[in-house]
C-alpha cells in the first residue's frame, strides 16, 4: 500500500502541510501515525480526498492557454475538443480548463489532474494538442499517464497550440539561460581575480 508524509500528500492535493495538520485537529482528514508518532496518510486516503470511488473511474478532457488574453482560443478550443468527443463517443465526465504557461508544471489543474491519474481516477484524458498538457517532456507524462492505467487522446490539432505560446515559452527559456550565462560570467570574472590575487602573493 502507498503511504506518502505530509509534506508529499499536501502536494498531491495541492494543499500545505498546515493545512493537513488542521484537518487532522478537526477530524475532518485523520492522519496515520508511525510507532515514532510522525503522521502519514495512504492511497486510500488520496483516493478519498480527491472524491474517488474505487469503482468508478472518470474521463476527463483538458484545455489550456496561456495568458487570459486568449480566452476566445480556450473558447474555440473547449468547442473543438467537445466536438470530437461526441464523434468519437467518448463520454466526457469532467471538463477541466486553466490559464497558465505549458513551462509552469506547478499550475493548479494540472496538478489536480496528475493526482486524480496518480490515484488511478481517470481513465481517459482527452487535450487538443501534446503542449496543452505540458510543453516538453511529453513522452515521460504518456508513459506516466499509461503506467496509471490513463489513456491520453489527442486530436493533435495544430491550430489548437497557438504559435505565439511557442513563441513565448521559447522566450522565457531564452531569457533563463542569459540570466544564467551572465551569472557565470560575473563568477568567472571573481574567480579569476581571486586567482590573479593569490599568484600575487606568491
Amino acid at each position: 500500500m502507498n503511504t506518502y508524509r505530509p509534506y508529499e500528500f499536501g502536494k498531491l492535493i495541492a494543499r500545505s502541510t498546515h493545512t493537513l495538520q488542521v484537518w487532522d485537529r478537526k477530524g475532518i482528514l485523520v492522519a496515520h501515525r508511525t510507532p515514532t508518532n510522525r503522521r502519514f496518510y495512504t492511497h486510500d486516503q488520496l483516493s478519498e480526498i480527491m472524491g474517488v470511488k474505487a469503482d468508478k473511474r472518470i474521463a476527463v478532457s483538458y484545455c489550456r492557454v496561456s495568458s487570459p488574453g486568449q480566452k476566445d482560443d480556450l473558447l474555440s478550443q473547449q468547442k473543438a475538443v467537445a466536438d470530437f468527443c461526441i464523434g468519437a463517443g467518448i463520454a466526457i465526465d469532467e471538463v477541466i480548463v486553466e490559464i497558465g504557461g505549458g513551462l509552469n508544471l506547478k499550475r493548479k489543474q494540472f496538478v489536480r489532474i496528475m493526482s486524480l491519474v496518480e490515484a488511478r481516477a481517470i481513465h481517459t484524458l482527452v487535450i487538443a494538442h501534446k503542449d496543452r498538457l505540458a510543453r516538453f517532456g511529453m513522452d515521460w507524462f504518456e508513459h506516466y499517464l499509461e503506467q496509471h492505467g490513463c489513456k491520453l487522446v489527442i486530436i493533435n490539432n495544430e491550430a489548437l497550440s497557438p504559435e505565439s505560446e511557442m513563441v513565448q515559452d521559447l522566450m522565457t527559456i531564452v531569457d533563463g539561460f542569459s540570466y544564467r550565462l551572465h551569472g557565470l560570467r560575473r563568477y568567472k570574472k571573481i574567480i579569476k581575480e581571486a586567482a590573479s590575487d593569490n599568484t600575487d602573493s606568491l
